[in-house]
């Protein structure tokens, strides 16, 4: 019997993972929604995939179940996320499990909204379906961080992804910075880009390396671009602000509530967006703006500034994952660039220790990434 349990749970393993596979492919692009995979199966033959192509289109259960037709009838569901048991631009997917005849439903992770967490699992359990959840839990949760945080706290995700020397820094002490990390971790950056829903920069950034922060990844999207900018002072001519004949991306410049309606009106005048946030001393509130970045449908944010934006970032508490690909250079000099600014720890008590801490190899470079731990501070 316990050899029977073994298969089993690895069987559920197996699959579930792939239907995270698919989920991803809708990283970036579902907002609001979440990112979603299924699978239909019966024994180890899939007979229906799906996922979440984006808000108002149809759900990863509803297309896997579609493809599978008939054969559903008996068959087992796997699917990322609980399914939705409420009327919203689509109809409950539990409706149409239930109708379809799956015998047996296989759950990633409970839906974290806590008005309808664990309502379409007891949909299904009343259908008299066989329900198991948590299978391959904590990938289904990443999956949905970027929703999970807009649900629970009313902001967006934040990654923080920074490219450095051997010896942390970002810039040499004249401010060069092209290229650190190797062609591996370019391609790698794009990726993160093409799952994001917006990028941040400074206006430094903006000032010095006139990036455009659009995706060259073939079959990826371009995220909005985000600059933040207390003084909105910013050259005409920088590249995000330039029209192509297939358009270009949404640019915001995030900037506060105490800057002159004439610069607000030039900067206007270059086709971006301007927001007027809470800010302090020429400094935008951090907090203020993942939280507008949350309700214009932004669930994952990418920081890609320089060391004070991603100190600020920081000293706000604001980092929910970091990326720091570290790359085989030495830089040196006092007055080169570090990689984190801000105010940073006054003692090795205050550092931050990272969580789920991953190391992979994107050619020379070195990529460490984990979850910075701030439920113990204070």
């Amino acid at each position: 019997m316990a050899g029977r349990q073994s298969q089993q749970a690895l069987r559920d393993q197996r699959l579930m993972m792939e239907a995270l596979r698919l989920a991803r492919r809708g990283l970036g692009r579902t907002s609001p929604n979440p990112p979603v995979g299924a699978l239909v199966v019966r024994g180890d033959e899939i007979l229906g995939r799906g996922y979440h192509h984006r808000a108002g289109e149809p759900h990863a259960e509803v297309l896997a179940l579609r493809q599978a037709g008939e054969r559903a009838r008996d068959a087992e569901l796997f699917v990322t996320l609980e399914p939705c048991d409420h009327q919203g631009r689509t109809p409950p997917c539990t409706r149409a499990i239930i109708a379809s005849g799956i015998r047996r439903v296989v759950v990633g992770t409970q839906d974290p909204n806590p008005q309808v967490s664990g309502r379409g699992l007891r949909r299904l359990r009343d259908a008299g379906i066989e329900v198991v959840s948590g299978v391959a839990e904590g990938r289904c949760i990443r999956v949905i961080e970027g929703f999970a945080r807009r649900i629970t706290e009313g902001r967006c995700h934040v990654t923080s992804k920074i490219a450095m020397s051997i010896d942390g820094r970002i810039a040499t002490k004249t401010g060069h910075s092209s290229w650190i990390s190797g062609p591996k971790f370019l391609a790698e950056a794009h990726r993160l880009r093409d799952q994001c829903d917006a990028v941040l920069v400074g206006a430094g950034t903006v000032r010095t390396d006139d990036p455009r922060l659009t995706c060259r990844r073939r079959g990826g999207r371009d995220p909005m671009r985000v600059v933040l900018s207390g003084s909105l002072d910013l050259p005409a001519d920088a590249r995000l602000f330039r029209r192509s004949d297939d358009g270009v991306p949404r640019v915001v410049v995030a900037t506060t509530d105490e800057v002159a309606q004439s610069r607000v009106a030039a900067v206007e005048g270059l086709g971006a967006e301007v927001w007027r946030l809470p800010g302090r001393n020429g400094k935008v509130d951090l907090d203020a703006l993942t939280r507008k970045l949350g309700e214009e449908d932004v669930l994952r944010l990418l920081v890609e500034g320089g060391a004070s934006v991603h100190g600020a970032f920081w000293d706000a508490r604001l980092v929910d994952r970091l990326i720091v690909a570290v790359a085989p250079r030495v830089i040196g000099g006092q007055d080169a660039k570090p990689a984190i600014g801000g105010l940073g720890a006054e003692n090795m008590q205050e550092a931050r220790d990272l969580d789920e801490v991953e190391v992979r190899r994107f050619g020379r470079d070195v990529v460490i990434q984990g979850v910075p731990r701030w439920d113990d501070a204070e």
